[in-house]
């Protein structure tokens, strides 16, 4: 099972693709961020993402689709983007049929590392452990990106054993 797990974000939309082998192990594939320039022009910021993003589905294939969802903002105008974002992403898994998930950031810290308020450096070092990597993931969108896929990895498995139950 492929999964491909994204941070959206305007600025910096970090991504991370994640194969579940043998469905236990889990395996960081591929990992980055769309980056678009504050003084490029909003449809522009959207298209590209959309087409990055797009080519990830078209080289990856992805089984599922997992983000963070945008959980509390204290500025309404870089919402509204993020939320714009959120809707490009949803279209992308819409237009392939996809299954999406949306996990809240503290659902992915408490996953990940056991705590809620855990920073972004402990984040990318337990990311770096469960994913068995040999440096920490870079950039920290694309960390981010890997710990929604891998919430969504055990999410997904723990929800396929109680179906079995």
């Amino acid at each position: 099972m492929i999964i491909l797990g994204i941070d959206p974000g305007l600025a910096n939309c970090g991504y991370g693709v994640l194969e579940i082998v043998n469905n236990r192990d889990l395996r960081a594939i591929h990992w980055g961020a769309v980056r678009t320039a504050a003084a490029t022009e909003g449809t522009e910021r959207l298209g590209a993402i959309y087409a990055e993003l797009k080519a990830l589905h078209e080289t990856y294939s992805p089984d599922a689709v997992a983000m963070e969802e945008l959980f509390f903002a204290r500025n309404v105008s870089s919402a509204m983007k993020v939320g714009e974002v959120i809707g490009v992403i949803k279209l992308l898994a819409y237009e392939r049929g996809i299954p999406l998930s949306g996990y809240t950031p503290l659902q992915i810290k408490q996953t990940i590392a056991c705590y809620g308020r855990a920073d972004k450096i402990q984040m990318q070092r337990m990311v770096q452990l469960i994913l068995g990597m040999k440096d920490l993931p870079k950039p920290n969108h694309a960390a981010d990106a890997l710990a929604v896929a891998v919430c969504h990895a055990n999410s997904s498995r723990l929800n396929q054993l109680v179906r079995a139950s």
